[in-house]
């Protein structure tokens, strides 16, 4: 099975973002004033970082062809393929690595091969997805994240870019479990664990935490707030989902109003015995 992804693409010399010609000092002025919208104030090794990534491989912060996270810059899928399009990459072959794959376990390994000319012999990456190492938001999807792995792996080989995407990341949550018989653990009284194959509530806020750069410390104080509870652990199934949902929606919609509420909690957190 194959699913060729052809890049037959021309570019001009000069530096595009969302097609706007913008200049290498221009470029690297946005990126790091999107940078501090977006993460706050940022040491002076992640600056320097981000200003030899710009310089580098010209990728755009604004155009999502870069994340900040625990204090290290990742490129994303398209600004990978943002270098490929300006290097005029002449073509990508995936093919799925069917003895290595097992779709009634949701298992994928990909093949990706780079043709950065049509003289090109190709620069190979795999990539693998399952249910353990892929987020709970995108579980179902396992096909699809493996695929863009080793895409993101090949981009990466055939243009010399040593910085890891984020699509390779694998879960923040631990491993899941093999699928053999064992007895049932027993469920927790507050109920924020699994149930019924739902990824745990506890996987889903880090995941959060992760994606949006946030204070774990302040966002449990504003979890236990929001449920009415002493600490978030004591809160109901149905509270703490509540309060996910409110989360995601406040970090999409305003991240900047969401950072305003959780520093309201900081000074609580400080004298917190």
């Amino acid at each position: 099975m194959q699913t060729p992804t052809k890049l037959n693409v021309r570019m001009r010399k000069s530096r595009h973002v969302k097609g706007h010609k913008i200049s290498g000092n221009t470029l690297l002025r946005s990126n790091a004033r999107c940078a501090r919208r977006a993460w706050g104030r940022l040491s002076k090794q992640s600056v320097a970082s981000l200003s030899e990534l710009t310089k580098t491989y010209s990728l755009s912060v604004q155009a999502g062809h870069l994340q900040f996270l625990d204090g290290r810059w990742y490129t994303t899928h398209s600004g990978l393929l943002s270098v490929a399009h300006r290097n005029r990459c002449a073509g990508i072959k995936t093919a799925v690595e069917k003895h290595l794959s097992d779709a009634g376990t949701r298992r994928w390994v990909f093949k990706a091969t780079v043709y950065k000319s049509p003289r090109s012999r190709g620069f190979v990456g795999f990539g693998d997805a399952d249910p353990s190492n892929v987020s709970p938001l995108v579980r179902g999807a396992e096909m699809r994240v493996a695929e863009t792995r080793a895409v993101n792996r090949a981009l990466r080989k055939a243009y010399g870019i040593g910085l890891c995407s984020v699509e390779e990341l694998g879960s923040f949550s631990a491993p899941t479990p093999p699928s053999y018989p064992k007895q049932a653990a027993p469920v927790s009284g507050n109920g924020n664990g699994s149930s019924h194959g739902q990824p745990r509530l506890r996987d889903q806020l880090c995941l959060l935490i992760r994606q949006f750069n946030l204070d774990p410390t302040l966002v449990k104080a504003y979890a236990a707030d929001f449920c009415g509870t002493e600490a978030l652990k004591e809160a109901s199934r149905d509270l703490v989902e509540s309060f996910i949902a409110h989360l995601t929606k406040s970090a999409k919609e305003d991240r900047d109003a969401l950072i305003c509420k959780l520093n309201s909690y900081a000074q609580f957190v400080e004298v917190k015995p």
